[in-house]
């Protein structure tokens, strides 16, 4: 096991990434300099002064849980981007588990006469549902899909990640010594997909940057190491100042049972950290201005 020490990651675009030892922007630049490109690249009325047409839909893909607590947390996270974007169509399609199911949600876009929609999954890193089973589910809507990247890595995920773990009593400044005995753990679900675990280990880079201190990706299931096996890991390289850093979009029982096995604190999910909103706005624009190729399927018959 290799813990992610702060270094750049060449790999990741975006704005806030920055060279070796350097802390990557706060939230609020690395915001607004998102919103500046936005602002740039879109804009509400066309140049002979009449409005433009209604955009794509935003439809954001969740992947479900039996928790309550995690359908609740995207609905607010939902209602963010609503407030950020105004006049955006916005709507919630589930991989699994929850309603909307994401076919159900696309069949009824298509039977309100919206022509074409992007889906932007509310996933940190690519794996199986990003590669085959979203897009199978776009290719089967009656309306014209594009699928956009999952969120991470992104330097907004690691500026999200970074702020919970200092909710939960992470020192934003700390001595050199202290600093010899931090670590902190990534703990993300785990996949079998090995573009996933590349994913996480950038976002872990992005993070040990803003930290200044490792970052070592670890998994609540499918993938190793483990959770509890990153932390005896460091542990055993002097490192007794542990954080558990919850990579999960919403509450569930992978970030409890991830939480629990913290042996100093633990920071809440992603949930609606207003980096999160800004960052499926920013992955949905990136979509929008890349030309679709996807052709505009014929319309289910009753």
């Amino acid at each position: 096991m290799t813990a992610s020490n702060p270094a750049r990651d060449e790999s990741t675009t975006g704005p806030g990434v920055q060279p070796q030892g350097a802390h990557l922007d706060s939230t609020a630049h690395l915001l607004n300099r998102i919103s500046s490109q936005l602002a740039s690249q879109l804009s509400l009325v066309s140049l002979n002064g009449r409005r433009r047409p209604e955009p794509p839909a935003l439809v954001v893909v969740a992947h479900g849980s039996r928790d309550p607590r995690a359908l609740s947390t995207v609905r607010t996270l939902l209602d963010r981007v609503r407030e950020l974007r105004p006049g955006l169509p916005v709507h919630l399609g589930h991989i699994e588990l929850n309603e909307p199911l994401l076919p159900d949600t696309l069949t009824a876009l298509g039977h309100t006469g919206t022509e074409e929609a992007i889906l932007v999954p509310l996933l940190l890193s690519r794996g199986y549902h990003v590669k085959r089973d979203i897009p199978e589910m776009a290719a089967a809507a009656p309306l014209r899909t594009r699928v956009a990247a999952p969120l991470g890595p992104h330097p907004l995920l690691a500026e999200a990640l970074y702020a919970r773990l200092v909710e939960a009593g992470w020192r934003t400044r700390t001595d050199d010594a202290t600093r010899r005995e931090s670590a902190v753990v990534l703990a993300a679900a785990g996949s079998r997909d090995p573009d996933s675990a590349v994913d996480t280990g950038r976002t872990a880079r992005l993070l040990a940057e803003r930290l200044g201190v490792p970052v070592v990706p670890a998994y609540a299931t499918t993938a190793g190491p483990t959770v509890p096996a990153a932390l005896r890991a460091l542990a055993a390289d002097g490192r007794h100042r542990v954080a558990v850093a919850s990579c999960f979009t919403a509450p569930g029982r992978f970030a409890t049972e991830c939480a629990q096995v913290a042996p100093w604190i633990a920071a809440a999910p992603l949930g609606t950290h207003p980096a999160m909103a800004h960052l499926l706005l920013h992955r949905y624009d990136q979509t929008l201005t890349t030309p679709a190729t996807t052709p505009h399927p014929a319309l289910a018959t009753a």
